[in-house]
């Protein structure tokens, strides 16, 4: 089955900035509780999300008598703020600048003496926060049939909800103008909206059957639907991809997915996780079977592990060493141990609905648990026939793994374990990488690690360094819900952006300056494609919208794919493998 996902899916901006500015508000900790006026957006998964970060929704101003009231982006009424700011409390206003700036004309126009028309939900809170700014003068009109409803009216201005269906508001609008011709016509639907929309009709022209991804109780995820179904495929909303047990996509071949704009990623990638393992179709060619297996080694990560072994060779050769198979798998089965047993252990585990990799580990825990272990036994075992160096070594850094998760600080400290350390993730994945790829190696054959290794060490470290901080800002979004303090989340994205930037032209001065001085391996000039990686892997973070995470999770660790081929290819050319 080939599955398409639109560009524009999930979190539109002004959703985005709410949850930030929620998020932000919750990570720092203040005097008493917060609270959102309503559910901050129309997605079930995300508020309990967020109930667990201390994040209240309250349905009533009554409720809210102390600490912090966020309003949401769907914005409120004049009379609602004005009670919020009567009380005590902390008011944020998180309302979307497209919701603002109807509010505005709204407001400028009845100061103008103009009566309001709404095209909108009456239901939805959007249009009841911009009815206040209306009243008394504001009227509501869902349909055509409305219309006819409404009194003699003089001067009008006429404006959309921001997430109504296009081709309705164009209709409805039109009728009002030819029963009030002198209507000045608004169309204040927000542009994400209008591109979520033309896509999805787009997209609903190339595929077999369409999936729109969102809470029921939204009302763009609905229009969405309406869209895709009146385009006269099979269209069907979830919520989760849970729900796609109970669809029949027997004889589908092609499918596309799309997202409510208070959709969150995660979910979205559950439902395309979903589809491209368990539907796979009967007649998967040679490049589907492989892209299959390719993502299924990312989930589980077997790719992870292949990534290790591949710099560990890069790294033997960058140190003149013959390349050690023994070296590669300590390598290869160490990290696939670490990162199956941490992700185990996650306490977040289980928490984001619609997560493959959650789920698939949660069902089978017990198997991954005695995968996990018995690959560290393996890799010690390996680490002991290649020498005591090599076992101790391998022996404190899966110590200090464990102890990484391990609750070793007062309560009354700031962290209680050193995974609690802000952007300790990065450092020490990267320095744990380090050891079993380029230390190791070194030492299993007795020498003593010169500058070769040192400097093998560095580029491994900062090679993983980079690949870390590039998948986490991909992952942001769940990570800021979950409340993971890792770079991109203390940093923003565009400032990690910036770091590993830097970290890049560092990597690429330690690959070329001692080369070119005769310190280090003339192989280490090769690895500048792998610095040239990392930029393109910017570039797909940045267009993140067009993958799953799964998929740009195995683009990322394709770096040290290219790592390998491009050191290997170079010294076969070179006449210099070792």
């Amino acid at each position: 089955m080939i599955v398409k996902l639109a560009q524009t899916a999930g979190f539109c901006m002004g959703v985005r900035r709410a949850v930030d500015i929620v998020l932000d508000i919750a990570r720092r900790k203040g005097d008493g509780p917060v609270y959102t006026y309503g559910a901050l957006i129309h997605n079930p998964q995300t508020v309990e999300l967020l109930k667990r970060r201390g994040v209240l929704p309250a349905q009533s101003i009554d409720e809210i008598d102390r600490g912090t009231v966020v309003i949401r982006a769907h914005g409120i009424s004049p009379r609602e703020r004005a009670r919020l700011r009567e009380k005590d409390i902390t008011v944020v206003d998180a309302t979307c600048p497209k919701v603002a700036r109807v509010q505005s004309i709204i407001k400028k126009h009845v100061d103008g003496g103009y009566d309001v028309i709404i095209v909108g939900d009456r239901k939805h809170p959007e249009v009841a926060g911009l009815l206040g700014y209306a009243s008394p003068g504001g009227y509501v009109v869902g349909d055509v049939d409305d219309i006819d409803r409404l009194p003699s009216l003089g001067l009008i201005c006429v404006v959309s909800q921001t997430t109504q269906n296009t081709r309705h508001f164009e209709r409805v609008s039109g009728r009002i103008k030819d029963r009030f011709p002198g209507a000045l016509v608004f169309n204040t639907i927000c542009d994400s909206t209008e591109r979520r929309q033309a896509e999805v009709m787009g997209l609903a022209g190339e595929v077999d059957a369409m999936i729109i991804v969102g809470g029921r109780n939204s009302a763009n995820t609905r229009k969405l639907l309406e869209i895709s179904e009146n385009s006269g495929i099979p269209s069907y909303q979830v919520e989760t991809a849970d729900e796609l047990r109970g669809i029949d996509l027997e004889g589908i071949d092609r499918v596309g997915v799309s997202a409510g704009a208070s959709t969150p990623n995660w979910i979205t990638d559950g439902v395309v996780d979903y589809l491209t393992l368990y539907r796979r179709g009967r007649s998967a060619g040679l490049i589907s079977g492989f892209l299959h297996a390719w993502l299924f080694a990312v989930r589980t990560d077997i790719y992870s592990a292949l990534g290790a072994g591949i710099l560990a060779a890069v790294s033997m050769a960058l140190q003149k060493q013959s390349i050690s198979l023994v070296n590669v798998l300590i390598a290869a089965f160490y990290v696939y141990s670490m990162h199956t047993l941490n992700r185990i252990q996650d306490r977040y585990l289980g928490s984001i609905k619609g997560s493959f990799r959650d789920e698939t580990y949660l069902r089978h825990r017990k198997l991954y648990m005695g995968v996990a272990v018995l690959a560290l036994f393996c890799a010690l075992v390996l680490a002991l026939a290649a020498g005591p160096a090599a076992f101790a070594s391998l022996f404190l850094i899966s110590l200090f793994g464990y102890l990484y998760r391990f609750k070793m600080f007062p309560k009354s400290w700031p962290v209680e374990s050193l995974r609690d350390i802000p952007g300790s993730k990065h450092i020490f994945i990267a320095l744990a990488w380090a050891v079993v790829a380029a230390l190791i190696p070194s030492i299993s054959t007795g020498g003593t690690p010169g500058i070769s290794t040192g400097l093998a060490f560095l580029i491994v470290a900062l090679l993983v360094f980079m690949k870390s901080v590039i998948t986490d800002m991909a992952n942001v979004q769940s990570d800021r819900l979950m409340g993971r303090e890792t770079v991109p989340v203390i940093m923003g994205e565009n400032n990690s952006a910036r770091l590993v930037k830097a970290v890049s032209l560092v990597l690429a001065a330690i690959l070329i300056i001692p080369a070119a001085a005769g310190a280090g391996s003339t192989l280490a000039p090769a690895l500048l494609a792998a610095v040239f990686y990392v930029w393109i892997c910017l570039e797909l973070c940045d267009r993140r919208a067009k993958f799953s995470s799964t998929a740009l999770e195995g683009f990322f660790g394709t770096v040290y794919i290219v790592a390998g081929v491009a050191v290997f290819l170079w010294a076969a050319a070179a006449h210099v493998l070792y």
